[in-house]
């Protein structure tokens, strides 16, 4: 009895053990044992370990220390490096994919940039910029989806250097910040950027320089099994029919028109265009009628004020002749860039709001007109950077430009780099004006001036003489 009780329990010990290592952790599917340490042995993943532990574990620190959605948003950026590192062992033991298979392949990192992103959603917290930063720098982890020259992005040690750039924008605020506030928010600022510069950049340039390694006799990504998930809800009916497809077509023929596709519809029909309208008697016509005498009222005139429709343009950004790239109406949007461009064309920036744009390349000039709490970042320019009748611009510049002109503008602050600190710098009607230089040292905090906005002016020896004003306090 005894016996026959022992062999039912190692035999559904034995069944239990085969099930748990079907499947590894976040629903990746296993492999066996041998290969699987053998993938986590691999010097690229060692390597990777060490990556985490040098520098998300200072970022982690920091994050404890400050509390709250930092720490939450380091949490979340925790988890996206584990969850690369165990893409990069998935992608030792598997067979390279096609481009319809890679986003399956890739479901996991996104999953938890979709929750980052979510951190950053609703009402505006007061760690926003914390929150941008972390979140934004997430997209350089998406190194590990280059498959080669033609797939559209960047080469790998580009892509983690251009997408630290755009959260570099918001880490920047941070620093300037907290500067001389809390130096747990600076430490914080330091060291995500060190994570991927030169920490994750400086990884992928060892190991990864062209993109993931791939097993050439893995499985296949299509044939890896999935894990079970008991108790899971019903799959999800199948989306609607693509909006080109013949059956879809078809069946919005079959329907009714509305709107003014019945209107043309009607007219296109062949009959009378009056038949269905009523005729107008004389009491009906506008001259005969007593409650309308053509005198317009105050409220009226009021109301005839303040129009009921907004006259800015639909939103481009395009180039045009080849020369000038315009970018017009752009509202809410912190991911516009412009990346083929020349030192031939200029761009120009009109009418954008609480948008930010990256230029990546040298370009002629660049003119930002009537914006509001915009942000640029660009690389160089070779005749001038200009900001007319703005009002709480933010400006990066992270090589060189001649000349910056500010003019008819409220609010403006600039970020100027090691490159640019010969720049000439031209104001006239403009206030709230600062200039953030970096510090001498590498790690050294920013350091920040405000520009004039208000000159005495006094005659001698013929000529006037004008000083900026001074303000001392006792």
């Amino acid at each position: 009895m005894e016996e026959k009780l022992v062999a039912r329990l190692e035999s559904a010990v034995a069944r239990l053990e085969s099930l748990s290592t079907g499947f590894g952790s976040r629903g990746l599917p296993a492999f066996d044992v041998d290969t699987t340490a053998a993938a986590s042995s691999d010097p690229s993943i060692l390597a990777f370990d060490a990556l985490i532990s040098q520098y998300m574990g200072r970022v982690s620190s920091a994050a404890e220390k400050i509390g709250g959605q930092v720490l939450e948003v380091t949490n979340v950026l925790q988890e996206a490096f584990n969850v690369q590192k165990e893409l990069l062992i998935k992608a030792k033991q598997t067979q390279k994919p096609d481009p319809a298979g890679l986003p399956e392949f890739l479901k996991p990192l996104n999953e938890v940039m979709v929750k980052a992103n979510a951190l950053t959603e609703g009402r505006r917290s007061e760690f926003f910029n914390h929150l941008k930063s972390a979140t934004d720098s997430l997209s350089a982890l998406a190194w590990i989806a280059f498959t080669g020259k033609d797939c559209g992005m960047s080469m790998p040690i580009a892509h983690v250097e251009e997408s630290w750039q755009m959260a570099e924008f918001y880490n920047n605020k941070v620093l300037v910040e907290y500067k001389s506030k809390d130096p747990n928010h600076v430490e914080w600022a330091k060291a995500i950027k060190e994570l991927y510069l030169p920490g994750l950049r400086d990884y992928v340039k060892s190991h990864y320089p062209l993109g993931p390694v791939w097993s050439a006799t893995g499985k296949p990504a299509a044939a890896l099994p999935k894990a079970p998930t008991p108790g899971a809800p019903a799959p999800p009916p199948p989306p609607p029919a693509s909006l080109f497809s013949s059956e879809s077509s078809q069946a919005s023929s079959s329907r009714p028109k509305e709107g003014m596709a019945a209107v043309f519809q009607e007219i296109s029909s062949g009959k009378p265009v009056t038949s269905g309208l009523r005729k107008v008697t004389d009491d009906m016509k506008t001259k005969n009628r007593a409650d309308r005498s053509g005198v317009v009222s105050a409220g009226e005139k009021g109301r005839s004020n303040s129009p009921s429709f907004s006259k800015a343009g639909p939103p481009k950004l395009e180039l045009q002749v080849g020369r000038k790239w315009v970018v017009e109406n752009q509202i809410g949007k912190k991911q516009l860039v412009i990346d083929d461009c020349d030192s031939k064309q200029s761009v120009y920036v009109y009418g954008c709001k609480e948008s930010v744009l990256q230029i990546q390349g040298k370009v002629n000039n660049i003119t930002i007109d009537k914006c509001t709490k915009m942000g640029v970042v660009f690389t160089d320019v070779v005749a001038a950077f200009e900001i007319v009748n703005c009002n709480g611009v933010e400006v990066q510049c992270q090589g060189s430009a001649p000349t910056i002109s500010v003019d008819n503008t409220t609010g403006c602050q600039l970020y100027l780099s090691k490159e640019s600190l010969g720049t000439s710098i031209t104001t006239a009607k403009s206030s709230e004006i600062n200039v953030l230089v970096p510090g001498a040292e590498p790690d050294g905090d920013w350091g920040e001036h405000s520009l004039p906005q208000q000159f005495v002016h006094t005659f001698k020896d013929g000529h006037f003489e004008t000083t900026p004003v001074s303000h001392t306090g006792g």
